[in-house]
């Protein structure tokens, strides 16, 4: 097992609250953690049939059975489970007493808000970060990140990401899509989701990707929605200021994975990648991801964003340090132009939080000091941003 980054988050949230719900994709490692970190506690499935059924028509019998506490998975498959723990936590708050894990975020959020609030803290568990395999694997190749993705079974069995990617959404498709939706044609949603990740890095317009997809604008921000909600994809804000210039309002589209993102632009060989159109959009869907995984694995919310005005300046993040902000500026390519960080110094002219100046993160190796900004590769970003975060913190 790949250790996580996000343990300590969970162990600390677990001396504190009597429940802790770890939301996140299908696959991501949830129900591995949670075992690992309480192996004392009882496992139930709520997936399973038979358990679910109980749960449902004897939710307080249900509960008594694991008065000492249990992990509990899949637990949006029986929302109303949630108010009846509400009672018990209240009459006993023992810290770290249930575990909840949910892969669909806006059930369990509803009742989370509805009936735990104040009784539970809520983490997300995305997909392995860099920093995660790290450990494990050599630094592979760009081409090979984004062609595997970084769901945890593909690299603690070594399987073949193609199928693993295929599997995966075949299964979100007939398991989840059912469930949540009444999707009457699946292979039109099938069309939607590939449209989607043919969109990675790009600004949202629904309505052309609702006439590519043959459906309504009401039905688009639906399936939209359900694919957020269920892990897949996830909109990046623009960032809002009170400055002169105007600013776009459209939001950008990613997946979580990026390897899911490349399977489903029809990505089946490696070798694919390094001449593909949208290889550009692909690498900073990666790096995008990856700062949000360092986000929630230290328990905070994403808080990010990028800038764009209405003449197409642009920078691609604008990442948190405290009160400050680090634009951040993703090139795939293996060396770095003067051009590259234009957008660095548009967007240096305009702020008004004093932070750093900027970072490059590129498909290169080298490191490099720059007027204008610090250079990197992937795999020393999130060095370099501890040490940025460590130079906000103390000039604070």
């Amino acid at each position: 097992m790949i250790a996580r980054a996000i343990k300590e988050t969970v162990i600390e949230a677990a001396q504190s609250y009597p429940i802790v719900s770890i939301l996140g994709p299908r696959q991501s490692g949830k129900t591995t953690m949670a075992k690992a970190l309480f192996p004392h506690k009882a496992h139930v499935t709520l997936e399973d049939p038979d358990i679910r059924a109980y749960a449902i028509e004897d939710p307080l019998g249900f509960l008594e059975t694991y008065a000492d506490g249990a992990i509990f998975d899949e637990v949006q498959r029986v929302p109303d489970l949630l108010s009846y723990l509400q009672g018990i936590v209240d009459l006993d708050p023992r810290p770290g007493r249930f575990i909840l894990t949910g892969s669909q975020h806006f059930l369990l959020m509803r009742e989370v808000s509805q009936s735990l609030a104040g009784r539970t803290a809520i983490l997300t568990l995305l997909p392995l970060s860099l920093a995660e395999i790290r450990s494990t694997h050599a630094k592979l190749s760009s081409n090979s990140l984004l062609y595997r993705g970084f769901y945890p079974r593909l690299y603690e069995r070594e399987l073949e990401p193609y199928t693993i990617h295929r599997d995966y959404f075949q299964t979100y498709v007939e398991r989840d899509v059912r469930s949540l939706l009444r999707v009457h044609d699946l292979q039109t949603f099938e069309t939607f989701v590939r449209l989607c990740a043919g969109r990675v890095g790009q600004l949202l317009n629904l309505t052309s990707l609702a006439n590519d997809a043959g459906i309504s604008a009401t039905t688009t921000r639906e399936w939209i929605s359900l694919l957020e909600t269920s892990f897949i994809i996830f909109r990046l804000a623009p960032y809002h200021a009170n400055i002169s210039k105007r600013l776009t309002k459209s939001p950008k589209l990613y997946f979580h994975d990026v390897g899911l993102a490349t399977y489903l632009c029809g990505i089946e060989e490696e070798r694919q990648l390094q001449t593909h159109p949208l290889r550009g959009h692909f690498f900073e869907n990666l790096v995008i991801s990856d700062l949000l995984k360092r986000r929630f694995n230290t328990g905070r919310d994403t808080r990010l964003c990028f800038y764009r005005d209405s003449v197409g300046n642009e920078v691609d993040l604008l990442y948190p340090l405290g009160p400050k902000l680090l634009p951040i500026e993703i090139k795939s390519g293996k060396t770095v132009s003067t051009d590259a960080l234009k957008g660095l110094g548009i967007f240096a002219k305009i702020r008004n939080d004093q932070g750093p100046a900027g970072l490059l993160i590129y498909g290169g190796t080298e490191t490099q000091i720059r007027t204008a900004a610090m250079v990197c590769g992937i795999w020393d970003a999130d060095e370099m941003i501890d040490s940025l975060v460590k130079q906000a913190s103390d000039q604070a």
